[in-house]
């Protein structure tokens, strides 16, 4: 089978916007959700800010029983079940208590850790001799495949039900991983998606190995920096982005609205060999990556219009650049525009690749190209491949085609999707 696949619903859990009305104004109006960290502060990390979502009682409530929340604090799959719901009602799809499941329909839903805070806690209790008093919830929490079990009961989901782990490329792997499931005809649509969650204990080892930056605790808004001279580290953040794929027989038979198309895409690594390490990408592997999803998807490099970049706001930022410019052939003027999210919602780790590829899907729908924030001053080694014309710094409203999103993570992994405005 050789299905085409669409995206139909969308779900956001950002820090710069909770659902999507709230997180489209955001990355329109360059507004950013990096905030002084009092807990960062009070533990005296180097970087004392932070991009987190703001998810009150009563939304959560929306979600989940009062019960459900007693001795509930895993904020991972707090983000990760808002996202995922929204996305499957974004979609028109039911949310329903029916006895059989939906066997035509599943989730993958990725993490890097889960329940880090409820881990933590039971550690605590069970040294304090209290592992009676860890609550029935304790396991579906800390367990990786928390996030996507919740969403598997909560909308009864029948076909594949399962969480992946790739760093910094899990929500882009994920969205790849559904492609390819709905194009095999094995399902008819996935709940694809990703989460991280929040907190000192997910971020201390970054701030330990001197990734994030220090320099702005006072300035919190200025902090992440892409593309950048004065860019010195990424801004740890978290959250949750969720897109319902499907296949395109099955979206129009129920007349669902399509904001985007798949194309094809690719996931590779760098194997750690060359100039790749655990921490530092291998530059011949993350141009085959995005060489041969851009075969995957059919189409010529100068299709491309806008890329949603990784660029983490770090050293790496520029070989990124040079590695699209070696892949594309395409620089100067010629190079197509490229925008960072992270500049505006800080690095979600885990969740990175879906919500900025909620973010791209959402500029393909709506005709626009977000802006960078905080690249007054764009790195000279990056100045030297593209014309600076190319990374806007205010929003561009235009209808684009193509839109290449990629993710490139710790342990040297690779990811690339192509999405493509839906035309039937």
């Amino acid at each position: 089978m050789n299905k085409r696949v669409v995206i139909t619903g969308l779900g956001i859990v950002a820090p710069n916007g909770v659902g999507l009305d709230a997180f489209t104004h955001a990355i329109k109006n360059g507004i950013s959700g990096i905030k002084q960290d009092p807990e960062l502060e009070r533990l005296q990390f180097s970087c004392q800010i932070s991009g987190k979502p703001e998810i009150s009682n009563e939304l959560s409530l929306r979600y989940f029983s009062e019960l459900e929340l007693r001795n509930f604090n895993s904020s991972g799959i707090l983000y990760g079940v808002i996202a995922g719901i929204d996305a499957w009602k974004d979609a028109g799809l039911p949310v329903e208590n029916n006895q059989d499941p939906d066997w035509d329909s599943g989730t993958i839903f990725g993490t890097g850790t889960s329940g880090i805070d409820k881990f933590r806690e039971s550690i605590y209790k069970i040294d304090d001799f209290q592992t009676r008093r860890l609550g029935s919830t304790a396991v579906a929490q800390t367990m990786n495949s928390g996030v996507s079990a919740y969403l598997g009961g909560k909308l009864g989901l029948g076909n594949q039900v399962t969480t992946n782990s790739s760093a910094c490329t899990t929500g882009t792997e994920s969205i790849l991983m559904a492609y390819e499931r709905i194009k095999q005809g094995k399902a008819k649509r996935i709940l694809a998606g990703s989460t991280s969650d929040s907190g000192p204990y997910i971020w201390g080892g970054f701030d330990a190995m001197r990734v994030c930056t220090f320099k702005h605790n006072t300035t919190p808004e200025e902090g992440s920096r892409p593309m950048s001279a004065s860019a010195s580290g990424f801004v740890p953040g978290s959250g949750a982005g969720a897109l319902v794929i499907e296949d395109l027989e099955t979206a129009l038979a129920r007349g669902a609205k399509i904001y985007a198309e798949i194309l094809g895409g690719n996931v590779n690594s760098g194997g750690q060999r060359g100039l790749g390490t655990m921490t530092a990408p291998n530059p011949i592997a993350v141009q085959k990556c995005i060489v041969n999803a851009i075969a995957d998807a059919g189409i010529k490099p100068e299709a491309i219009d806008v890329i949603n970049g990784h660029l983490t706001a770090t050293s790496k930022d520029s070989l990124e650049i040079q590695n699209w410019s070696e892949a594309l052939q395409r620089k100067g003027l010629d190079f197509p525009y490229i925008n960072s999210l992270k500049s505006m919602v800080g690095h979600c780790l885990s969740a990175a690749g879906s919500i900025e590829s909620v973010a791209s899907v959402l500029q393909l729908y709506h005709g626009f190209i977000f802006p960078n924030i905080n690249c007054e001053d764009l790195h000279p080694e990056i100045k030297a491949v593209v014309d600076e014309i190319k990374i806007p710094k205010k929003l561009i409203n235009q209808d684009i085609d193509i839109v290449a999103k990629a993710s490139f993570g710790f342990g040297d992994v690779n990811g690339c999707l192509i999405f493509k405005k839906f035309k039937n």
